[in-house]
């Protein structure tokens, strides 16, 4: 029973099946031998065991501190002249690492044709090349040589109300996490977007938007602002940068 008093509907349909079992051994206990009985008995208490075991994990908060201590090994800052961001890693191999990010991010980089910007990683900084862009979307694909843990993708959009944590460097602030939930879906000048409420900051803009898996949703993008605009922020589906920018890990 959840906290509302009403039983999950996968707990009530094994709940029925246990009930039904026990008065099948039930009629059985007047034809089976006692041993028999006794072993069907068994088989009952392990099956509602196992009721009791799903409905204490379907209860169960999510350990958010532990999700984004492993998100934030996976996600690095990026410097350039001019601007600050984010990006997460979305592949990597024996030849080095695929990060994901926002074009805006490196705009000013790419368009002066050294495609190369600074990845800071924990204590580290080394050099990234700008390999792919997506200006429609406002996505890169950024390559470095350093090996870092990918991060899973979402193999479907979140719901609305569910929870998310937005993790980057705002105001180069590496390993910043925020919470909030998913508000909405919007379409702004032909672009998909994830509306939530997580508050992100300048240099946030290409870090990961992760549900309680882990997982990520979404690239943080963008936020509405103005008098009185409180926690609109945007980003963009997952599921665009792979389709359209780079082969996410599975």
């Amino acid at each position: 029973m959840n906290r509302n008093g009403v039983v999950p509907p996968v707990a009530a349909a094994i709940a029925m099946i246990v009930a039904a079992l026990a008065c099948l051994f039930g009629w059985h206990m007047h034809t089976s031998d006692a041993e028999s009985f006794a072993a069907q008995q068994r088989s009952v208490e392990l099956l509602t065991h196992r009721v009791d075991e799903l409905e204490a994990r379907a209860g169960a908060d999510p350990d958010w501190s532990s999700i984004a201590l492993r998100v934030e090994s996976s996600v690095v800052t990026i410097e350039t002249a001019n601007s600050l961001g984010s990006a997460w890693v979305v592949r990597s191999d024996a030849q080095g690492t695929d990060l994901v990010t926002n074009f805006h991010v490196i705009e000013a980089a790419f368009s002066d044709g050294t495609a190369k910007v600074q990845i800071r990683h924990d204590d580290r900084t080394v050099e990234g090349t700008i390999v792919r862009v997506d200006r429609t979307d406002d996505l890169a694909l950024i390559h470095i040589d350093l090996k870092l843990s990918p991060l899973p993708p979402a193999t479907a959009r979140p719901k609305v109300g569910s929870t998310v944590v937005a993790v980057g460097s705002p105001l180069g602030l590496d390993g910043s996490v925020s919470i909030g939930v998913v508000s909405g879906y919007r379409s702004l000048d032909g672009s998909d977007y994830i509306q939530f409420s997580a508050p992100v900051s300048p240099g946030n803009s290409g870090g990961p938007v992760v549900d309680s898996q882990g997982r990520v949703v979404a690239v943080a993008s963008a936020k509405l602002v103005g008098d009185g605009v409180e926690a609109l922020s945007l980003a963009i589906p997952v599921q665009v940068a792979c389709e359209n920018l780079a082969a996410c890990s599975s």
